[in-house]
């Protein structure tokens, strides 16, 4: 049985299509993916709800996953301090075949049944944490035998791929089997299953620091002001929450280093 993620695609003749033709047909495919995403929101509440309990008790999360997958895990973990103030050892990301694989392709690590446990022993992960294996295929060696070691050890488990009835998804305690369809380029998951998969990462780490407090109103109030767009924008946040002047908002976020810090110290 051929993978959905491999099946070929409903277009052809590619090489002969006028560009306009090849980017109305590339987004008509890239709509169906938010659909394919909403099909599934009760498996991600799912996950969400044990991630969020897990580090509300001092657990972590951790991604695993190879090629595209693996980096787009590694995306989502590292866009999590920045955004919302938190310890880059709250959300990690591994990659089959290490950091060198962020950027070039490291030959067969993700055919290796090892590595994955190798990776999460070096973090000390253990069953206050949980494990989200990223494969479009859902039959990844490097994720699947990393998810089965996880299950051994009572660590919460759970995956985002792109296919039904996958090996990796019967290996979970929270599967989420994002269903896209056939790619534009057959086989080429770095389009919408990559997508998808993105699109499920985002709600992932976005809903679970709503739920710790990461948020207010629908503000980033613990971001890191790392340049000067952000410290801009925190500015314009504590004008528009206490409120104050702009100079006045952006002396106090000087001052205490923090949206929230600025507000609490004056609201006290």
């Amino acid at each position: 049985m051929i993978k959905t993620t491999e099946e070929s695609s409903l277009y052809s003749n590619l090489e002969q299509k006028p560009i306009s033709s090849i980017l109305a047909e590339i987004n008509q495919e890239d709509q169906k993916v938010a659909l394919a995403v909403k099909a599934v929101l009760p498996a991600i509440e799912s996950l969400v709800e044990v991630v969020v309990a897990k580090m509300k008790a001092g657990g972590r999360l951790f991604y695993i996953g190879a090629g595209t997958s693996g980096r787009l895990g590694i995306l989502d973990a590292s866009e999590c301090p920045p955004t919302f103030g938190v310890s880059h050892d709250l959300v990690i990301g591994l990659i089959a075949g290490g950091d060198q694989a962020i950027r070039k392709a490291v030959e067969f690590a993700e055919d290796s049944p090892t590595l994955a446990w190798e990776d999460l022993q070096k973090y000390d992960v253990n069953d206050g944490d949980v494990v989200v294996g990223i494969a479009a295929s859902g039959t990844t060696p490097y994720v699947i035998h990393g998810l089965k070691i996880c299950k051994q050890n009572n660590i919460s488990t759970g995956c985002i791929v792109c296919n039904q009835g996958s090996p990796i998804a019967s290996a979970v305690d929270f599967p989420i089997e994002v269903v896209v369809g056939p790619e534009y380029l057959t086989g080429s998951t770095r389009m919408k299953s990559g997508t998808a998969q993105k699109l499920v990462l985002n709600m992932i780490t976005t809903t679970t620091m709503i739920q710790l407090g990461r948020v207010k109103g629908n503000k980033m109030v613990d971001m890191q002001l790392s340049n000067n767009k952000l410290v801009d924008r925190g500015a314009r946040m504590i004008a528009e929450q206490i409120p104050v002047k702009y100079e006045e908002a952006l002396a106090l976020l000087e001052k205490y280093g923090s949206v929230r810090a600025a507000v609490e110290s004056f609201q006290q």
